[in-house]
């Protein structure tokens, strides 16, 4: 590890000591300072961000995820006083109980110390990443990809000056702009980092949790389905079903995979073909639901292959499959699911509590878009990532997902005998 690194992580493990004690006043005026920072300063942010549009390539696929607007912008700045508005996250006691022999136990919510967090295209990563680490009582060491760099640091100018005018230590938040190599320092930094969480593509992902000696909460890739059953109101599943896969297209929580029960599944395809269609949805289609949408003269139509089940499209494609029964639409499921988000779309409530407690995904939905799986929408102002792993936490990561706990034990002298 280079000195300057290593100095780096020295500097952002001590803040991380001062912010575990600093008080809630003190990190809620940070947010709300942010809060304000970024519609204040929204006309340098967007020009930043055009510089990164314009060298990455508007028709690039992870252009959309790296586009800032002023209604993102504001969006982000709300999200922001979000977390500001909730209660404090640290000193929660989880546990309370007094043994026999008279020792009294609690179990209280403490911060990580430093957490890492890498992640690819999005500067809206970086906003959340560092609010929701700072109200935690964490610091933060943000490594983002290289294609949002300018975005990336115009707002870590405009956290590290708002920690500054909160009274807490600006080195709480550390941006390495260095290259891939930074990455691999990071992995191998166990002494200054508790924990690393990566947000992107397969890719890094399967990187970061094969190679880090640092702990990981794995963030994994969305192949979402929607299984729209013999009993749905179907005009209700042509709603979900097209918000799910076109209200934004590039993002984790996007559909990818549709399946129909047979009985249905012409009428369902009638009702939706034409909306998919208005969006220029590139559906691949198996035999059946192919022979359907042929009908239909769908024009943006294609037989699926293999390779489609069970993958993370990011763009407007769709995979189709029609199924005989609910069971075989759990066993498909099963198999090539990545356990973030999953639904059902049905007006049977014995098949929709079926579906509800044999999918195993962070996030499981009866009759409602898979959208939703964001930290925002679920009322946490924002998240780290959307783990899709069991262990310490499942789906956002919000405020109470970026604690652990430690074991306080108050005796009058007791002895083990």
């Amino acid at each position: 590890m280079s000195t300057n690194l290593e100095k780096q992580l020295q500097q952002t493990q001590a803040a991380a000591r001062i912010l575990a004690l600093s008080p809630l006043k003190k990190r809620n005026l940070f947010l709300r300072l942010l809060s304000a920072a970024l519609i204040k300063k929204q006309n340098a942010i967007l020009y930043a961000n055009l510089k990164d549009l314009r060298c990455l390539g508007e028709d690039h696929p992870l252009a959309d995820r790296l586009r800032l607007s002023k209604e993102r912008i504001l969006a982000i700045a709300n999200d922001v006083r979000t977390i500001a508005a909730q209660g404090d996250p640290l000193g929660r006691i989880l546990e309370k109980k007094i043994l026999g022999n008279g020792l009294k136990l609690e179990k209280r919510s403490v911060p990580f110390g430093v957490i890492a967090s890498i992640y690819e295209s999005r500067p809206n990563v970086t906003i959340d990443s560092a609010c929701l680490a700072i109200k935690t009582g964490n610091a933060i060491v943000l490594k983002g990809g290289r294609e949002s760099e300018k975005s990336n640091l115009i707002l870590v100018a405009l956290i590290k000056d708002c920690l500054r005018q909160a009274g807490l230590p600006p080195a709480a938040v550390t941006y390495l702009n260095q290259g891939r190599e930074a990455v691999a320092k990071i992995m191998t930094a166990q002494k200054y980092i508790d924990v690393i969480i990566p947000r992107g593509g397969p890719g890094l992902i399967n990187f970061v949790r094969q190679n880090s000696w640092v702990p990981v909460i794995e963030t994994g890739a969305g192949v979402c389905h929607t299984y729209v059953d013999s009993s749905a109101d179907l005009r209700q599943a042509a709603r979900i079903v097209h918000n799910a896969k076109t209200s934004r297209p590039t993002v984790c929580n996007a559909l990818d995979a549709l399946i129909l029960h047979q009985r249905i599944a012409k009428r369902a395809l009638n009702k939706l073909s034409p909306l998919l269609a208005k969006s220029q949805v590139i559906i691949y289609a198996d035999r059946e639901s192919y022979r359907y949408l042929r009908a239909n003269h769908y024009p943006y139509l294609k037989s699926a292959q293999a390779e489609h089940f069970g993958k993370e499209f990011l763009s407007l494609a769709l995979a189709v499959k029609v199924v005989s029964s609910l069971e075989v639409a759990l066993k498909h499921i099963d198999r090539y699911s990545s356990k973030h988000s999953e639904a059902i779309i049905a007006g049977n409530k014995k098949t929709i509590n079926i579906f509800l407690n044999r999918v195993d995904a962070a996030c499981v939905y009866a009759n409602a878009s898979t959208r939703f799986t964001d930290g925002s929408q679920f009322g946490l102002g924002g998240e780290i990532g959307i783990s899709t792993q069991k262990l310490h936490a499942r789906g956002p990561l919000g405020l109470k997902e970026l604690t652990t706990y430690k074991w306080i034990i108050l005796g009058q002298g007791q002895i083990r005998v």
